[in-house]
């Protein structure tokens, strides 16, 4: 499976309510796991971002719909990179001219 980091900041609501981001976290994973994506890890962090989650979803179109229905929610504004393990880019590096 794919793996994806999904880079998080509070929206003015989230913030009003960061004391339920426990809940929604577990919220999230419920999304997740109706997507048959796994939210492998999660993380609030200090700096540019406030929460910093790992996923493996099934595929491009399964990622993105559970990065809407995040969204939708209203809390979090959300960026998402498509990330490469060391084997993947192995077989990545092998097709470079």
């Amino acid at each position: 499976m794919a793996t994806y980091i999904v880079l998080a900041n509070f929206t003015d609501q989230g913030i009003r309510n960061v004391k339920e981001t426990g809940k929604r976290t577990d919220a999230f994973r419920q999304l997740a796991k109706a997507a048959s994506a796994t939210l492998k890890d999660i993380y609030w962090t200090l700096g540019q971002d406030d929460i910093i989650a790992t996923a493996e979803p099934p595929d491009d179109m399964a990622m993105t719909a559970l990065g809407g229905a995040l969204g939708k929610a209203g809390n979090v504004r959300t960026r998402t990179l498509r990330a490469f393990a060391q084997s993947d880019m192995a077989s990545v590096l092998g097709r470079v001219a």
